[in-house]
């Protein structure tokens, strides 16, 4: 057996992954063979994993410069890979920069460069105009969901990137959606592309729900308190209407969480952590939930707010009827409101039943310790059920951060935990311990 099949069966096994699926194998022959790749793959079947496997696996373990760089449209984007990365324990140094994290941070993270570095266009363009670090040793370059940074406005900031870039060799170029036109400053040539976009996938269903008013709040309460305890996310097109949903739920006392662009960015990765850890089963999220987020594979998703355009409409459907399971998707609708062309219902849903959702088993705990101060999930685990009393069960999903981790732990038990290990020492650090 090679050592790169050792290493990648290693790699998976930290990922408790059992095999790479018929995508993820296709990509990673062609990345090694070719020095153009385009990847065409729908959102939650592992482009992430698809790209950095062979990247890492290419990567000089002799040099000490930044090796891979790795453009994203978003924060949320940039962490999930930074995360995916570091989990998969390769003893490669990755970093993630990106807007609302200080410059600072990023020049102390620079003293030892990473291999592999991900960011934002703008704050990547930010560091080369600054020159914080050496470009002559980047020879893979990701642009992930590249789509959807031109669509927001990167295009200048990554032509810059690109232009600075004197010796990549290898320009990989992912998306989740069809019928995407590649833009000259990309410098794609012979490129190879894998498309999985039209691939057997699970079956989505998608259901009108009439609203007899043009304010459709009601109906969205109608509608979740006939879904119950199910997982799911409900879009709108504004930040703005997001907080004015976020209170009228919280009056008919349906419990939930809130993503979209204007919250802080702590805010906005906690709203993921306590999604994904089933602290909140429903996020009332913007189209940056569309794609480019780390997210559990849900049971339906709303469109409280038509999308305007059918990328939105695919986007947002594929957070559900993922890779497992199959989804609903209800599309809520004015009685005197015409659908888009693009959206073609398989039947309206009668709303009859009332089985209101319940607040969840699991609250989520922040620890002040993290990957820096050499603390895994382990150590963690350990600490929780040691020293904190828990039994097993009563411990859920532990993330652990550079800095910081986060831990769902039963609800009831809380207190319990708090009293018994707040401000005690975990490994070697005096960690705080608070409700997130």
């Amino acid at each position: 057996m090679s050592s790169s099949i050792k290493n990648q069966r290693a790699i998976l096994d930290k990922l408790s992954i059992k095999e790479l699926n018929e995508m993820q194998k296709t990509a990673k022959f062609a990345i090694h063979t070719n020095a153009n790749v385009v990847l065409l793959s729908p959102t939650g079947t592992g482009k992430t994993l698809a790209f950095l496997l062979p990247i890492i696996e290419e990567l000089d373990p002799e040099c000490e410069q930044i090796q891979a760089l790795i453009l994203v449209p978003s924060r949320e984007l940039a962490i999930q890979i930074e995360q995916v990365a570091r989990e998969m324990g390769t003893g490669f140094k990755i970093n993630a920069f990106y807007g609302g994290q200080s410059f600072s941070k990023d020049r102390s993270e620079l003293e030892t460069p990473p291999a592999i570095l991900i960011g934002t266009p703008g704050r990547i363009a930010d560091h080369l105009r600054r020159e914080t670090f050496e470009v002559t040793d980047i020879k893979s370059l990701v642009l992930d969901e590249f789509d959807k940074s031109l669509e927001i406005g990167f295009e200048a900031d990554m032509t810059e990137i690109i232009d600075a870039l004197p010796n990549v060799k290898k320009k990989i170029l992912t998306s989740a959606t069809k019928g995407i036109e590649i833009p000259d400053f990309v410098g794609l040539k012979d490129e190879e592309v894998v498309n999985f976009l039209d691939i057997d996938k699970p079956d989505l269903s998608i259901k009108t729900v009439i609203s007899p008013e043009k304010d459709k709040l009601d109906t969205l309460v109608a509608l979740l308190n006939q879904l119950g305890d199910k997982r799911g996310l409900v879009f709108c097109n504004f930040k703005d209407s997001i907080q004015r949903v976020s209170d009228f739920l919280n009056h008919h006392k349906i419990p939930h969480g809130c993503f979209y662009g204007g919250l802080e960015q702590n805010d906005r990765e906690n709203a993921l952590i306590k999604f994904r850890n089933g602290t909140h089963r429903l996020l009332i999220a913007t189209d940056l939930a569309a794609r480019g987020i780390d997210v559990p594979e849900m049971d339906f998703i709303v469109h409280y707010h038509l999308p305007l355009k059918a990328e939105e409409f695919t986007h947002r459907n594929g957070r559900t009827a993922r890779m497992h399971s199959d989804g609903v998707a209800y599309v809520l609708k004015w009685s005197g409101e015409d659908l888009p062309d693009f959206i073609q219902p398989d039947g309206i849903e009668e709303l009859s039943v009332s089985n209101p959702p319940t607040k969840t088993e699991w609250k989520t705990l922040y620890i002040s310790g993290g990957r820096r101060d050499k603390i895994s999930k382990g150590d963690i685990a350990g600490f929780f059920f040691k020293e904190g009393k828990l039994k097993k069960g009563e411990l859920g999903d532990i993330e652990l951060k550079q800095e910081s981790a986060f831990a769902a732990v039963k609800a009831d038990k809380v207190d319990q935990v708090l009293k018994l290990i707040d401000n005690k020492k975990l490994k070697t650090k005096k960690v705080r311990i608070s409700v997130v």
